[in-house]
């Protein structure tokens, strides 16, 4: 059995950038998150073609017939041709680009992929397993022993990202995508923008999850711990989906 709950807010900003969506069809679902950048560069508009690209591509024939990890990629696929596509049609969009992570349970499997920041949290008996790794500055800086995974966190390039849908990929793609597990278990995804994990440790969400009893209970308490470890800052859009596996024979 799957539950889930999707939360999205605009924080102190004037537009939010941040696109979520869910789908579902017979014992599939996909769920997207995609968190826009540009700014004036319209963002939001990039954020929401990742979601409506992936989306109608589900209940399309791309679906059909794919197995999970090249459905996956084409929808990395076609969000970057339709961004890149709008960007030369029209002067307004030409900066306009977008994160993305993707969550697909097909079955009693589960597989994700991602682009930039924004991220996938996979969590079994109430402990973090693996989350997805920024293509950003800090990221690289981790990867290079540089400085440590807790400085990701409010370091000074944070915010620079590279890779990106509507940015050229080199070598042919940029996303990275998961073999895939099995759903055999009760587990948890967190799909989250830059805007919420920043505001919430690793910590704090286990904390979060062990004490809750429904998916909702536990997007709420988080969503609490990120109002409040944000009040008085300049808060980002911030946006996420939980989700819950319950197999039907626990």
């Amino acid at each position: 059995m799957i539950t889930y709950k999707i939360y999205s807010d605009i924080g102190n900003r004037e537009v939010n950038e941040d696109s979520v969506g869910e789908q579902q069809k017979d014992e599939n679902y996909l769920f997207i998150l995609a968190d826009g950048l540009g700014g004036h560069g319209h963002g939001e508009c990039a954020s929401n073609l990742a979601v409506t690209t992936s989306s109608e591509m589900f209940h399309g024939e791309y679906f059909q017939g794919k197995n999970e990890k090249e459905f996956l990629a084409q929808c990395f696929d076609c969000a970057q041709d339709i961004i890149t596509m709008s960007q030369k049609e029209t002067r307004e969009y030409v900066d306009m680009k977008t994160t993305m992570v993707l969550l697909l349970i097909s079955g009693n499997r589960a597989y994700w992929g991602h682009i930039g920041d924004s991220r996938l949290y996979y969590f079994k008996k109430n402990k973090m397993v693996t989350r997805t790794l920024d293509h950003s500055v800090p990221q690289m800086l981790v990867s290079t022993g540089e400085i440590k995974e807790k400085d990701i966190r409010g370091h000074e390039d944070r915010s620079r990202l590279l890779r990106v849908v509507g940015s050229p990929w080199m070598n042919g793609h940029a996303y990275d995508i998961s073999e895939g597990i099995d759903l055999n278990k009760s587990q948890a995804f967190l799909l989250c923008s830059d805007g919420f994990w920043e505001q919430i440790t690793e910590k704090e969400m286990m904390q979060c999850l062990k004490k809750a009893d429904t998916v909702d209970a536990w997007l709420d308490r988080m969503v609490e711990i990120v109002n409040e470890n944000g009040k008085g800052s300049d808060m980002d859009n911030n946006s996420a989906i939980a989700v819950w596996v319950e197999p039907e024979n626990k």
